[in-house]
């Protein structure tokens, strides 16, 4: 596998080139043919045939096929080591020309909790107006395990810190605070708890998102306080608990940063005024490169910027309301 093979070639025999590398790439990520047509909006037959063209061109087998199962070659490594580099090493440079010319273009594939995506989504558009050049794919979803998988520049999480894996980086982007809120409508049915161990004689609302969902942890006066609420009501989708909430059917134990909207018009109040519940961190994590691409920077940029300013303004008293009516005590 010879690399004048490559620079020698036409300018457009190189383009084709490329596009077959990206190709080939994200048949190792997906290991599917099929994943990766669907992908592209193409048939599988042109995404072989474009893999089997690679394999011609560099005279090499990439890929062992079987019925079950694709798995690289020695030499389908090697090139899949280089190509990555090649391909990071194009888009380095798209973006230094893009950047002389005073624009930042290009697409970032960014991975983000629903409740996230509620509040950058208005931000976001205005960063959009400002540089028309730049485009950002918002991949929603509560739970997101592998950024290559699903193509991700960079992904948002909350909770305790990812795991230890070194091809990754990860940031800390803010401490954000949750709440025990309830809607007027529930309040009026069945009271207030006093105490968080009064929560187990509730209907709670569970935002599941593993398997210590059911057990709320709050620090009051006399220490921590560990309750396991009851609930008919489990979702691992953010928005559907907040709606349960809403609709008056229980307690639910949400971020600060998502009702806080909802506090303030009284469509929901705050309860156990004197107990706070965990704060959970935000992290930002994106693949380790040698080379960040410039559109990328901007978008994390534009995040530390947006979670400092929301953890300033939690932090706020005003953020919830001119006085403690938040609170139902």
């Amino acid at each position: 596998m010879c690399p004048g093979n490559f620079v020698s070639l036409p300018y457009s025999d190189s383009m084709d080139l490329i596009s077959g590398l990206q190709t080939f790439i994200r048949v190792v990520e997906t290991g599917s043919f099929s994943a990766v047509a669907r992908e592209g909006n193409t048939s599988q037959s042109a995404v072989t045939r474009q893999v089997a063209q690679l394999e011609a061109h560099f005279g090499v087998r990439l890929l062992h096929r079987t019925t079950r199962k694709l798995s690289l070659t020695d030499d389908g490594q090697a090139l899949l080591t280089r190509a990555r580099h090649l391909l990071e090493e194009a888009a380095d440079l798209e973006e230094t020309f893009g950047r002389q010319r005073g624009s930042i273009s290009g697409v970032v594939r960014m991975g983000v909790p629903v409740g996230a995506a509620l509040l950058l989504t208005p931000d976001l558009t205005d960063l959009l107006q400002r540089h028309p050049g730049l485009s950002v794919d918002l991949v929603v979803n509560e739970r997101i395990d592998d950024l290559v998988a699903e193509r991700l520049d960079l992904a948002l999480r909350l909770g305790p810190a990812p795991g230890s894996d070194t091809s990754l980086v990860m940031r800390a982007l803010a401490t954000l605070g949750s709440s025990a809120v309830a809607a007027p409508a529930y309040l009026e049915r069945y009271g207030a708890p006093s105490h968080p161990s009064d929560l187990s004689r509730h209907t709670c609302i569970v935002l599941d998102n593993g398997p210590d969902s059911a057990h709320w942890v709050f620090n009051g006066p006399d220490g921590q306080v560990d309750v396991e609420v009851r609930s008919s009501f489990r979702s691992n989708n953010t928005m559907a608990a907040r709606q349960a909430a809403l609709s008056g059917y229980g307690i639910a134990l949400l971020g600060d940063a998502l009702t806080v909207n909802d506090i303030r018009s009284s469509r929901l109040y705050r309860l156990l005024p004197t107990f706070v519940a965990q704060r959970r961190q935000a992290y930002l994590v994106y693949p380790s490169r040698r080379h960040l691409p410039p559109r990328t920077r901007l978008v994390i940029d534009f995040l530390v910027e947006r979670f400092r300013l929301l953890e300033t303004m939690l932090q706020d008293g005003r953020a919830w309301g001119e006085n403690e009516s938040t609170w139902l005590v």
